[in-house]
């Protein structure tokens, strides 16, 4: 029986979703920080809200699919059925909130960005770091001394691949390629490579220098907004993510907590800084064309009113004497 061109279509587009959760995944575990399960920054919950932004409700079965092949290859298959429908619910969570306050795609307000981080990563993402860590927990992989701290490295990781994953899709999802000079690429390569450079130092060296990547973060909002930021704030955090994984540099001699506190703290500041920074400058751009385009509409009229106004204001002109 052949499938129709719309299912077909909606079967593709649920496969595309869970290869990029599985590959977003592979990529994440990388970084675990508990049990090679628990990461400081998990790539598929950003691809999974994104997923739902754009594509509407109908795609949670992609989410699905995709959770359930990771954890297939960790755990047994009762964790896996729980963990996956906290991987599952978590995202569809944070969608319906999103869509409550309505979020709008081009984050082009404040308030869009607020709730992408209360409601997209911290609200969204508790049910699935509750979800997950408890089925650990219920199944002895961690014990109840280690719960909270894996809620915590759980939770703030999901809720990263939200604040830096979701905007760095949104924004690419804009781009026009033929809208920018050349010496507007050259700006963004030397934007990003300095970003790199300095995270790449800052995270293998013993003094704490995190804080320098700031500057170009700003950098980032004030020449690109959304398009600057959210790759500058994927090369920060990832550094930083790898750094307290291999416990090199700032992470040095820290314990799990520690480390954690430590690298969440500055992926959290650092990622929401740069999105109400850009958010911001948006609305300020967006208010001073309103106002040109208001200025220009009234010049406009004065102009076409000018003849008119003169004529009634002037003196008619005497008849000269013979």
């Amino acid at each position: 029986m052949q499938l129709s061109p719309r299912l077909g279509r909606y079967a593709l587009n649920v496969l595309v979703v869970a290869a990029c959760y599985h590959l977003g995944a592979r990529l994440g575990l990388l970084q675990a920080l508990v049990n090679d399960q628990v990461t400081p920054l998990w790539p598929p919950t950003g691809v999974a809200v994104l997923a739902l932004v754009l594509g509407g409700l109908r795609l949670w079965p992609g989410i699905a699919l995709g959770a359930f092949t990771v954890n297939a290859t960790i755990t047994d298959v009762g964790a896996t059925t729980l963990i996956s429908a906290g991987n599952t619910l978590g995202p569809v969570a944070a969608y319906l909130l999103l869509r409550w306050v309505g979020f709008r795609v081009e984050l082009d307000r404040t308030r869009d960005v607020l709730a992408l981080v209360l409601l997209g990563a911290f609200a969204g993402m508790a049910v699935s770091a509750t979800i997950g860590s408890g089925t650990l927990l219920l199944t002895g992989v961690v014990d109840g001394s280690l719960f909270w701290s894996t809620w915590s490295v759980w939770w703030t990781g999901d809720a990263l691949g939200v604040l830096v994953f979701v905007p760095l899709g949104l924004a690419f999802r804009s781009l026009r390629l033929r809208n920018h000079p050349v010496r507007r690429w050259l700006e963004a390569a030397a934007l990003l490579a300095s970003t790199a450079a300095v995270m790449a130092v800052a995270t293998t060296n013993d003094i704490r220098l995190m804080y320098l990547v700031f500057p170009f973060l700003i950098w980032a909002a004030l020449r690109f907004q959304h398009l600057g930021t959210a790759p500058c704030a994927l090369i920060a955090t990832t550094l930083a993510a790898r750094g307290a994984a291999m416990s090199t540099g700032p992470f040095a001699e820290l314990d799990l907590v520690a480390r954690m506190v430590t690298l969440q703290a500055f992926n959290a500041t650092a990622v929401v800084t740069a999105l109400l920074l850009s958010a911001a400058i948006v609305e300020r751009n967006a208010a001073r064309e309103a106002i040109e385009r208001t200025v220009a509409q009234l010049a406009d009229v004065v102009s076409q009113y000018q003849p008119l106004l003169l004529s009634n204001v002037l003196p008619p002109e005497r008849p000269g004497k013979r």
